[in-house]
């Protein structure tokens, strides 16, 4: 059977892409390959297939109206100059012919790959120069080199449009045996600069490590840069003193198996939900064609992108900005997930296929994993005249990934529940950039976590992308907001009334949380009304109000991160737009074919195919208990049904009881027989 249009390329599709490709580029020149991977059908297209596929109607197949199978191939092409240029294509795997080509101007660069990483590592191996600006320190015996690879972040202006690589530099104590020592508690103050088509050393900045009163350039630190740092270790069997002994296991127990059910690795059917998985090298995880109880909900649902912007004035840490998802790929730094350690109860994974430099694919295993949690209490009532209490649990699947970007880890869930709500989560974790300070000072620029070692302060910011399908495809958005009235004898004789007034947004746009108004977003559609309330169906959500982008108006770190403005943007579909901050972010001195430039366009958004995004995130002034590794910060989006059905649907969910909750004191009574 063919696969669904919405399941990830094959390990043979993959390599069928991939010489198509190499057939077409004989010669003297060199194919490099970055990327292969899904290109998702045209939407007018996959709408016709879906439509039959949930229709069942006899005699129709969706195969009949299935799309093309396509692979978005991403890769360089290096002649005789060994300048890359980068090219993007579209390559139907079933006929085996490219059906589109793209040479992307050398304004713009492609993002980074896992060997870029290694290139940077050589050649600081191989420069004198860094070899001598590292030899100017005297560290302690044992102690040995550790360049982490880092984008460049935004060009100057003015600035020649060069591909950089540039490295943050620590040193790792190896005395100790362990290669999971904390290298981070010994930064040092250089950062060497590759250009990444010579692989050549071009550049070192040299770092000022003072503090409140010394100047942005001052070199104020001594040749011995870490007589002052001190170890912060947190593998395990490093920690002083070990781990808390009296810290006993819980289980997830499912004695009958999951409730949910994965068919053709990529359908997934809970409770009344049924929506398709995929991953791609850029978003991770994607969700597809969500549907509860036989309605539609959402078309496709995943994070678009992230900015980190750092707030040290000193340069040239003003060009201390990553894009985690449009500079390297947020599916490319995929976790594998390990049994018991990321994801607990019984799991089911999903693998993806990636790609090496020479095309051939391999498998990338557990990338995201799919479980159900309990979320306590989901509705409960008391009879208070009989004494009888119905209660029961709010349930949730779980579809996960986590990725690791150097120093960070983000961990992001989609979760489905039994009421029909959809929450998006992220989690912030790992351990937080840190740059070398001189003993005894404290600095505007972040916070001293450990003896020399300056944590930066900082900002996450998230943009989701919702393509909703709220009982079809044709939706309208529109914000309600509760004012206070005004007293008035015939309106509002005793002044409690309060006033709640419904806005469309008629064109596309951003718009901020107002918290104080208690600003609610509703994707509505207009075409279908609520038997009781008589309003239109809809979901609805609140943008969590959290800070916007902190950089000067005109910077380079706010021009690079338009899509930052607004909490909320509402866009008119077109096929490709799925990235907040554009398809190239790596370099960018601007925001370029991203939300902002989508909202731009003034399109009308009522009663049309739309895309809604939710931009939030954290301003992170660093704690000292953020070290050695920072508690996780946690960010929800809650996506809920609003008059969409005609009672609680989750009022149908058993109230068993849990037989295997016990008292305290009885849990040990099976050992002690």
């Amino acid at each position: 059977m063919a696969p669904h249009p919405f399941k990830i390329l094959s390990i043979e599709e993959t390599r069928i892409a991939r010489d198509v490709i190499l057939s077409l580029h004989t010669g003297n020149v060199v194919v490099d390959f970055r990327e292969i991977y899904l290109q998702e059908p045209n939407k007018a297209l996959m709408k016709q297939y879906l439509e039959l596929e949930h229709s069942g109607r006899p005699g129709q197949s969706p195969h009949s109206k299935r799309p093309p199978r396509l692979a978005k191939v991403q890769y360089d092409i290096i002649g005789s100059d060994k300048v890359p240029e980068y090219n993007e294509a579209v390559v139907d795997v079933e006929t085996r012919k490219r059906m589109k080509h793209e040479v992307i101007g050398k304004e713009f660069h492609a993002s980074l790959t896992l060997w870029e990483f290694q290139h940077l590592v050589e050649a600081c191996k191989e420069s004198e120069e860094f070899q001598k600006a590292i030899a100017e320190f005297k560290l302690p015996d044992g102690f040995e080199l550790v360049v982490e690879p880092w984008p460049y972040g935004g060009l100057d202006i003015g600035a020649e449009n060069r591909r950089y690589f540039q490295g943050l530099c620590f040193a790792q104590n190896t005395n100790n045996g362990n290669p999971d020592s904390n290298f981070y508690a010994y930064p040092l103050p250089l950062i060497p600069v590759m250009d990444a088509h010579t692989r050549k050393i071009v550049r070192i900045d040299r770092l000022a490590t003072g503090g409140k009163g010394d100047g942005l350039t001052a070199k104020t630190h001594s040749e011995r840069i870490l007589d002052h740092c001190t170890s912060a270790e947190y593998v395990p069997e490093l920690i002083p003193g070990g781990t808390r002994k009296d810290y006993k296991p819980i289980n997830i127990m499912q004695p009958d198996g999951p409730s949910f059910k994965v068919t053709d690795e990529s359908l997934v059917e809970w409770q009344k939900w049924r929506f398709r998985v995929s991953f791609n090298p850029r978003e991770g995880a994607v969700l597809h064609d969500v549907h509860y109880d036989g309605r539609s909900v959402v078309y496709r649902m995943s994070i678009s992108e992230m900015t980190v912007p750092y707030a040290d004035a000193r340069p040239p840490f003003h060009r201390k900005q990553a894009f985690d998802f449009g500079d390297g790929g947020a599916g490319n730094c995929a976790n594998n997930l390990s049994l018991g350690c990321d994801c607990l109860g019984v799991i089911k994974y999903f693998d993806a296929v990636i790609v090496g430099s020479d095309g051939a694919p391999k498998v990338h295993p557990n990338v995201i994993c799919l479980h159900e949690q309990d979320n306590g209490i989901g509705w409960k009532h008391t009879n208070w005249r009989t004494g009888r209490a119905v209660v029961t649990r709010l349930r949730e699947l779980v579809v996960q990934f986590i990725i690791t970007l150097a120093n960070y880890e983000y961990v992001f869930a989609f979760k489905l529940d039994t009421a029909g709500g959809i929450m998006l989560e992220a989690r912030a974790t790992g351990i937080v950039s840190v740059v070398n300070i001189d003993p005894g000072k404290t600095s505007d620029y972040g916070n001293v976590v450990s003896s020399g070692v300056l944590a930066q302060n900082h900002q996450h910011i998230f943009a989701a992308r919702i393509d909703p399908a709220i009982d079809g495809h044709n939706n309208t958005v529109l914000y309600e907001e509760s004012h206070a009235a005004p007293w008035d004898k015939e309106t509002n004789p005793n002044g409690n009334f309060y006033e709640v007034r419904k806005n469309i947004i008629n064109r596309s746009g951003g718009i901020d949380a107002a918290p104080e108004h208690n600003r609610v977003f509703k994707i509505i559609n207009p075409h279908k009304t609520n038997p009781h309330s008589g309003n239109p169906v809809s979901y609805k959500f609140m943008p969590p109000p959290t800070q916007k982008l902190l950089a000067a108006p005109g910077s380079i770190q706010e021009q690079r991160a338009l899509f930052t403005k607004h909490h909320v943007w509402v866009t008119k579909y077109r096929d490709d737009e799925l990235y907040a901050a554009g398809r190239f972010t790596l370099q960018s001195q601007r925001e370029v074919g991203g939300v902002y430039d989508m909202a731009n366009r003034k399109d009308e958004v009522t009663d049309e195919d739309i895309v809604v995004w939710n931009t939030f995130g954290l301003t992170h002034n660093p704690r000292v208990e953020d070290w050695p590794v920072m508690p996780v910060d946690i960010f929800q989006v809650h996506f809920k049904p609003a008059d969409f059905f005609d009672k609680n649907p989750a009022n149908d969910v058993p109230s068993t009881k849990n037989q295997a909750s016990v008292l305290v004191g009885k849990e040990c009574c099976a050992e002690k027989l």
